[in-house]
């Protein structure tokens, strides 16, 4: 069994359209609150703080919608072409708002706006569960992630090339190139992508090759109502999501302070912080593949775990670091390579407990746990720094990287068996 690379990448333009999205909101939507409509840090951040709150409630909710939902086109696709038409005509408000000056409408169309992207991350991100053999979703995750990266790139260039000089450059060509890009994306993945006769071929070759089942049973239906989870299948899912939940507060900690803890404790300015992240997104970006690989070999619970302690080391070798030392972009490289680990095999375990009909549902649990932790990690951390020290941020991330470690161990369910080759000889066949 073989993983199809080119529809999965077709597969994946849903998601390098959404990751190119956030890119730029995350990068201009704070610039436009503060130097167009003069909000202050406090409002600002709330604002901001306001798409992960309502991710909370949307994205479980969608997810689950999608999974009861059954059209000519899919389950997941009408809320993908919904969901993308209505992002993009809110998106294209705000430069509007922007050059006008009105904050009613900004903050209006900007409600708007992440209640569309809402409407269909869930069922988009559920389409690559849905339309791969199970025992290949870490490497199908692996390639999303990866068109993932490629999203965010394309949003980094625009920026770079569209955003004139000034405190209140015309934003619209920007915000059009992104719309233009949700709408070429959804496109091609709209004709190139049948998702019902897919879904019945992949389901049909599961079946004949009897390979492993749904953690409860297998359904007649894609779209019945699945049955209640046995008490140890619960109790591993639970684990799973505290994990994610314990491992997004340590990374999203140092990711959102470390500019400014580089600047405080270790006395870099003018950017230079921006060398160790760089290194740490080239290093996920080239072992997104090579991990989906690996996991395939010795399991993803193994490879999470291994990538978990990773994350532990280097953290804590950082915090021994009174002032920034070259060989910290070494530990910075290695975060790369052990958040790839995890982010690429954390979210098939999830779908691997769910039944085929609640993909959507189980999808949307993970998102709500990894959100709720970037909700409450700013302020966690943000507390300590500011009350206790700096120092803080690397110790605080160990805690919880350890505390994930501990919850990882106790999951059971949701991992990956290695496909059995036909000779030993086959075992060492790296092209598959």
């Amino acid at each position: 069994m073989k993983l199809s690379y080119k529809r999965t990448i077709l597969i994946g333009m849903a998601f390098l359209s959404i990751c190119a999205f956030w890119q730029m909101y995350d990068n201009i939507i704070p610039l436009i609150l503060k130097n167009t409509f003069h909000l202050g840090e406090t409002v600002t951040g709330a604002i901001m703080a306001a798409d992960n709150i309502l991710a909370l409630f949307l994205l479980p909710f969608f997810g689950s919608l999608s999974d009861r939902t059954d059209t000519r086109i899919g389950k997941r696709m009408p809320f993908i072409l919904a969901g993308t038409g209505l992002s993009v005509v809110f998106l294209l408000i705000l430069p509007v708002a922007d050059q006008k000056g009105s904050l009613l409408l900004f903050i209006a169309a900007l409600f708007f706006l992440l209640i569309s992207m809402g409407l269909y991350r869930s069922p988009a991100v559920a389409l690559m569960p849905d339309l791969t053999p199970k025992p290949l979703r870490s490497r199908g995750n692996a390639v999303i992630n990866l068109m993932g990266a490629v999203g965010g790139i394309y949003a980094l260039v625009m920026i770079r090339f569209l955003v004139g000089g000034g405190l209140t450059p015309d934003y619209f060509p920007l915000f059009l190139s992104i719309g233009l890009l949700m709408l070429v994306c959804i496109a091609i993945l709209f004709f190139t992508i049948r998702e019902n006769s897919l879904r019945a071929q992949i389901r049909a070759g599961e079946t004949e090759t009897n390979g492993e089942t749904d953690a409860r049973t297998q359904k007649k239906s894609p779209s019945e109502t699945a049955a209640p989870l046995p008490r140890d299948v619960r109790r591993s899912l639970i684990f799973i999501l505290l994990s994610v939940a314990l491992w997004y507060i340590a990374y999203n900690a140092v990711t959102t302070a470390f500019s400014r803890y580089a600047t405080h404790v270790w006395g870099l300015e003018n950017g230079g912080y921006t060398n160790c992240l760089m290194v740490a997104t080239v290093a996920a970006i080239i072992s997104y593949l090579p991990i989906g690989a690996l996991s395939g070999r010795i399991g993803r619970k193994r490879t999470i775990l291994i990538g978990v302690a990773l994350l532990i080391f280097c953290y804590l070798s950082a915090s021994f670091y009174t002032t920034y030392h070259a060989s910290m972009n070494v530990f910075f490289g290695i975060i790369g390579f052990a958040w790839a680990a995890i982010n690429v095999n954390s979210f098939p375990m999830v779908v691997e407990i769910s039944a085929n009909a609640d993909v959507g549902k189980y999808t949307g649990y993970y998102y709500t746990f990894s959100m709720a932790a970037q909700v409450v990690t700013p302020i966690l951390s943000g507390f300590l720094l500011e009350y206790v020290s700096y120092r803080t941020l690397f110790p605080y991330a160990v805690v919880f990287s350890v505390l994930a470690f501990g919850t990882m161990l106790l999951v059971k369910h949701g991992d990956s068996k290695p496909e059995k080759k036909n000779s030993i000889l086959e075992n060492f066949d790296v092209d598959d």
